[in-house]
């Protein structure tokens, strides 16, 4: 990381936004106490949510959303090619996200449906990594805004960033919280990265994912989990292809 090639003061920052809710980038300019600290780190030269001013100068692009048309491809290039690290943030820039619900019918289907027969011009949602280079991805639905600050500074300084490794029923125990497995629900915690504080098995929520596959996972083990408790398989498989994070694992399992 310390050949990035900008300079350690006032890192010039981007973000952009493609198909997607902006949830992501309004986590960022959320909770306001924080943002003049933050803000006094960068120099912000494209954030919708925070200001109207466009520059196209930045040294970090921060990247939302999935891929879902052709212009949406050359404008990525156009960003990729200009900033000296892109990070991808949010799980529809990371995964393809709820819009990837769509890729499993035809897309002149889609079209009719939606925007009954209308002329759209639409692609199958595509991942910013599928795309173009990425430097580091943070996952999240939305995401953290305090793990997006810490990935920010740890760029701004020249340190490398990460995630944790382990799966979200690590915090889930942390937070004393009911398996809500032991409830008869199905959840991915079990498989989903960490970093979340395990915020929806905490409300009786079970995970969906968002968050992708923890590292070294047994996802075999996950399904023999299901099965054992009784719970229905169809249903897993529903909530693994949610978000589009664990279409690896998905596409050897219905192999």
């Amino acid at each position: 990381m310390k050949h990035l090639g900008f300079e350690r003061s006032k890192v010039r920052v981007g973000s952009f936004d493609f198909t997607c809710c902006e949830g992501c980038q309004l986590q960022l300019a959320n909770k306001e106490s924080t943002l003049p600290e933050f803000l006094a780190l960068v120099d912000i030269r494209n954030f919708r949510e925070i200001s109207s001013e466009r520059h196209d100068d930045y040294d970090i692009a921060l990247v939302e959303g999935s891929i879902t048309r052709s212009d949406e491809v050359e404008r990525l290039r156009k960003i990729r090619a200009t900033a000296k690290v892109l990070v991808a943030y949010g799980t529809c820039a990371c995964f393809g996200g709820v819009n990837s619900l769509k890729n499993r019918l035809p897309q002149e289907e889609v079209v009719r449906e939606v925007y009954d027969g209308k002329k759209v011009e639409t692609m199958p949602s595509t991942r910013i990594a599928d795309i173009v280079k990425v430097d580091f991805s943070i996952p999240g639905c939305p995401v953290s805004k305090e793990e997006v600050e810490r990935v920010v500074v740890s760029l701004v300084n020249r340190s490398l960033p990460t995630l944790p490794r382990y799966p979200v029923c690590v915090e889930c125990k942390q937070r004393l919280n009911t398996c809500l497995f032991d409830l008869g629900e199905v959840c991915l915690g079990p498989i989903t990265r960490a970093g979340c504080d395990a915020v929806c098995p905490s409300g009786k929520s079970a995970c969906l994912g968002c968050r992708g596959p923890a590292d070294d996972l047994n996802f075999r083990s996950f399904t023999d989990l299901v099965r054992d408790n009784g719970l229905s398989t169809e249903e897993m498989l529903e909530k693994l292809r949610f978000y589009n994070g664990f279409a690896d694992q998905l596409g050897h399992e219905e192999s």
